[in-house]
């Protein structure tokens, strides 16, 4: 970014709530100059972000503040754009709160529901003409972790990632291009949709997925102990994203309910269709008509979804070779692996660890091109690996 950029985020930039997405934003602003100051409810998320160096401590919170208070710029400036990341259920209310305070201001906001929010904003501008809907753009950048808050922030959370823009009709082209902007200096790939086509899309590709991960973990609560201790891979990738927050969850999924709804009994249809084919190989053992059938068609269609998931740097999926090495459980031995790699002169495309209880050793896969694998795996058994054969 450079002084002169026309294109670039200019400040002050306010931001309204240091959690995850909130303070990764301010992070990624101030790696590149941009002046930021922030905003939360809660004081210690407040001053973490702050001694993260995500900006400045606001000088009146805009979260508290009466709408006719001081700027919450520390330097006494209006910001010029101002981002509310707070959970989607207080959203509306803190744009709006922005629109009234901060009548020169761009608003957008980085809710993961669009329609009920635009919504809600409307009704909100049909009694108050200061909430001023030309100003905002909503947006949804496609990035997260399991953890939440401050502590798991990064100024690279963004980077490669889709963030979603939804304009509606009556937002300004200084808006929009000011949140064009935002995104693009946190280093996403800009999304153009209207909001009912984001919510059925994030309802698709994030929210019921997270459902389902949580119903499988559900039913780990109660599980023998020797049955966890069987636990690999598998069960580890089919949970990994249940370790999440229930109160945003709940926030997000009541929010979204209209998308949601449809996909969960589409979803219903098809465990029913399951349970049946189940049922009757239980009953009349594993050769009984249609089970085998059944089961199938389902493992089938699972195959096809996931070949139509883009693959790295969002192009076609590739199919890419698996070299598995058994890997040391000591310090320093994973970085070892993929430094030698490196000098080897393969790159690698993909990489997941496996751990077997109670083993001093873990077993890393690393997916490399086709015509990289053999090469690959025999330069690393001559420098002292085990290699395991597929």
């Amino acid at each position: 970014m450079t002084a002169d950029d026309p294109t670039a985020t200019r400040g002050p930039v306010h931001i309204v709530g240091t959690g995850l997405l909130g303070t990764s934003i301010a992070l990624a602003l101030t790696a590149r100059g941009v002046s930021v100051t922030l905003a939360d409810t809660s004081p210690s998320m407040l001053a973490l972000a702050r001694d993260l160096g995500a900006g400045t401590i606001a000088r009146a919170d805009a979260n508290t503040a009466s709408d006719t208070g001081p700027t919450p710029s520390a330097a006494g400036d209006a910001p010029a754009l101002v981002v509310v990341a707070v959970p989607p259920d207080v959203t509306a209310d803190e744009v709006a709160h922005a629109l009234r305070r901060f009548p020169d201001a761009v608003v957008t906001d980085v809710a993961s529901v669009k329609s009920v929010l635009l919504a809600e904003l409307h009704e909100l501008a049909a009694g108050d003409p200061r909430v001023e809907l030309s100003r905002y753009v909503g947006s949804h950048p496609m990035a997260g972790r399991e953890k939440s808050g401050a502590a798991a922030a990064s100024a690279d959370l963004f980077i490669g990632r889709p963030w979603v823009l939804a304009a509606h009709e009556d937002a300004s082209e200084r808006a929009i291009l000011t949140v064009r902007a935002l995104a693009a200096d946190a280093g996403a790939s800009l999304v153009s949709m209207d909001a009912d086509e984001h919510d059925d899309a994030v309802a698709l590709i994030s929210h019921v997925p997270q459902l389902m991960a949580s119903l499988m973990a559900a039913q780990l609560v109660d599980a023998p102990e020797r049955a966890l201790a069987l636990a690999g891979q598998g069960v580890r990738d089919v949970t990994r994203i249940a370790a999440s927050e229930p109160r945003l969850w709940s926030a997000i999924l009541t929010g979204n309910a209209a998308a949601v709804s449809p996909l969960l009994r589409t979803i219903r249809d098809d465990l029913d269709a399951l349970v049946r084919a189940i049922d009757r190989a239980a009953a009349e053992g594993p050769l009984a008509p249609g089970a085998v059938a059944g089961i199938s068609r389902l493992i089938a269609a699972g195959n096809d979804g996931v070949a139509r998931v883009p693959g790295k740097h969002g192009g076609a999926r590739r199919r890419y070779a698996e070299v598995t090495v058994l890997v040391p459980d000591e310090p320093g031995e994973l970085g070892r692996l993929f430094s030698e790699v490196g000098e080897i002169g393969v790159n690698i495309e993909d990489f997941q660890m496996e751990h077997s209880p109670k083993q001093k050793v873990g077993m890393a896969i690393v997916s490399v091109t086709q015509e990289a694998a053999q090469p690959l795996e025999q330069a690393l058994e001559q420098r002292g690996w085990r290699v395991v054969a597929p």
